[in-house]
């Protein structure tokens, strides 16, 4: 179900929420946000578009798509920036951010040059309102920030700020490692700078960190997700951005609802938890 609150289609203030979006298919190695090989003849899945005017659109991005071609992933098939040129007609479309491809959510591109400029800068300014969801392993305290520098490939350490909020928590009667129950939390997370992982990299430095992280995860937990509620992909989901746009100034605020996959594990592990009188709820999302 979608629906849209909009005052103008010129930048006015707007508030999209999207509640249902594609399914990634999932990879039955387990590995987040990687589909299943593919036949030939499969047609390319559709982004549901949450908001769009002359200079910007935005779509819901699912899990295990990859916002444009790179030789790491040189076997990929679909990528959002030709899906969503070939949604619109073959209209060229610009990236102005970047979601890692298993991350679901939010994704802004600008229909101009100059358009994607004036975003883009907002994003290297650090002025952009960015608010993730993440379930993330054990119980991290109610509310905190992280303020720790991060590097990426040779450059020094760059600082890196995210803010967090602790909105439940859960045991599960389930054993990950030693312990014979299972905590977890679901997690809102704003980042105020944009390094590459940060959110992930964050969360892993404070001791928590991503379900379904396999590069900076716990194995033994993503394996959990997996067998006991069939989630294939990372739990982090990009839930909202506002950022003023290109042409008008106006504050443009878009939000989309975590995706189905998403969704139906924290769901399931939160019955599990309810179920044994475990589910705590630390602060209204």
């Amino acid at each position: 179900m979608q629906t849209t609150n909009e005052k103008n289609a010129a930048g006015s203030e707007v508030l999209v929420t999207c509640s249902a979006a594609a399914q990634a298919p999932a990879d039955p190695a387990g590995n987040p946000g990687s589909p299943d090989p593919v036949a030939a003849d499969t047609p390319p899945p559709h982004l549901p578009v949450l908001y769009q005017d002359e200079a910007v659109v935005a779509v819901h991005k699912p899990s295990g798509l990859l916002v444009h071609r790179t030789g790491l992933d040189a076997g990929e098939r679909w990528f959002a920036v030709q899906l969503l040129r070939d949604q619109l007609g073959g209209r060229h479309v610009f990236p102005v951010h970047r979601l890692d491809k298993g991350t679901s959510g939010v994704l802004v591109f600008a229909l101009s040059s100059s358009d994607a400029a004036a975003v883009a800068t907002q994003f290297a300014a650090h002025t952009v309102g960015k608010r993730y969801l993440a379930v993330v392993r054990g119980w991290p305290p109610e509310a905190g920030t992280i303020d720790h520098p991060l590097t990426h490939e040779t450059k020094d350490p760059q600082p890196a700020l995210t803010r967090f909020r602790t909105l439940e928590r859960i045991t599960l009667p389930l054993r990950a490692d030693r312990y014979p129950e299972s905590r977890y939390a679901l997690v809102e997370a704003c980042p105020e700078t944009g390094r590459t992982h940060q959110i992930r990299r964050h969360l892993k430095h404070l001791g928590h960190p991503i379900a379904g992280d396999t590069t900076h995860g716990v194995g033994s937990h993503n394996r959990l997700w997996r067998s006991a509620f069939g989630c294939h992909r990372m739990l982090l989901a990009c839930t909202a951005l506002e950022f003023a746009h290109p042409r008008s100034g106006e504050r443009l605020a878009l939000a989309a609802a975590p995706e189905s996959s998403f969704a139906q594990a924290w769901e399931q592990a939160r019955r599990m938890s309810l179920g044994c009188g475990t589910l705590a709820t630390v602060s209204a999302p």
